[in-house]
């Protein structure tokens, strides 16, 4: 499974097919309400190529925080595969929110580049 990213505006067709970036290719979901709780939180590091993902049965405002995770985090908010947010969080004392059907925690500056409007959907 991975995370990948299509920019706003920049499909670009080739011989495989649309050109796309992968954000993320070792991809946890947070399935449950003890994981979605959860969340980051007490991990001592978080992986490049990292992503935890939050998948909602419908779009919502989801509030996301930092309290005892230790590192700062990137997130998206996304509703129907395309993002609605991107934020960066700092440990312990981030907090923000957004509507989304689907939340995406990575590690800092795994987004960079990723802008409201852009697709990013998950590969199995």
């Amino acid at each position: 499974m991975r995370l990948v990213h299509q920019r706003d505006g920049e499909a670009r067709t080739l011989a495989s097919g649309v050109a796309t970036e992968t954000l993320a290719d070792d991809v946890e979901r947070a399935d449950g309400p003890l994981s979605q709780a959860r969340g980051l939180m007490f991990r001592r590091s978080i992986p490049e190529g990292y992503a935890l993902v939050f998948p909602f049965d419908e779009p919502a405002t989801r509030t996301i925080h930092t309290l005892f995770v230790f590192e700062p985090i990137d997130v998206l908010w996304i509703v129907d595969d395309e993002v609605v947010t991107v934020e960066r969080l700092q440990p312990f004392r981030g907090l923000a929110h957004g509507l989304a059907d689907t939340v995406v925690e990575l590690p800092a500056g795994a987004a960079d580049g990723v802008e409201p409007g852009d697709v990013v959907r998950l590969e199995e």
